[in-house]
């Protein structure tokens, strides 16, 4: 069974960093596009970062580009996304989403998605 697991989230002054990992089980994620998405209140999902199976080359969003690093650790089958200099309008439900292929932006292409953890960026 494909399982996806978020952990990390949580409530950070702005310019504060976080670190979300997902766990993944059931399948080997160093050969999947590996992504994160978020939704904030009332909003669609918005893509915010992937890394490509294989050699894991790795694609930001422009909003989080410069503050926001994807990584994977492939023997802990675990993707990372360390997020430094926290803006309030980073607050969102994280997701990290798997799908089998080439990278995507679209949230429809992914198979496997994780249950989420809240990041929430206040003063």
């Amino acid at each position: 069974e494909v399982q996806l697991v978020e952990s990390g989230g949580g409530m950070v002054q702005p310019g504060g960093s976080l670190r979300l990992s997902c766990a993944a089980s059931g399948f080997t994620l160093s050969s999947y596009d590996m992504s994160w998405f978020r939704q904030a209140p009332g909003k669609g999902p918005e893509w915010v970062s992937s890394i490509a199976p294989g050699i894991g080359t790795t694609y930001y969003a422009d909003s989080v580009k410069g503050r926001f690093t994807i990584s994977r650790d492939n023997a802990k089958n675990t993707v990372y996304l360390q997020m430094n200099s926290l803006k309030p309008e980073d607050t969102a439900v994280y997701y990290c989403a798997a799908k089998f292929g080439l990278t995507s932006t679209g949230s429809s292409d992914f198979q496997s998605w994780g249950q989420g953890t809240q990041v929430t960026v206040s003063s």
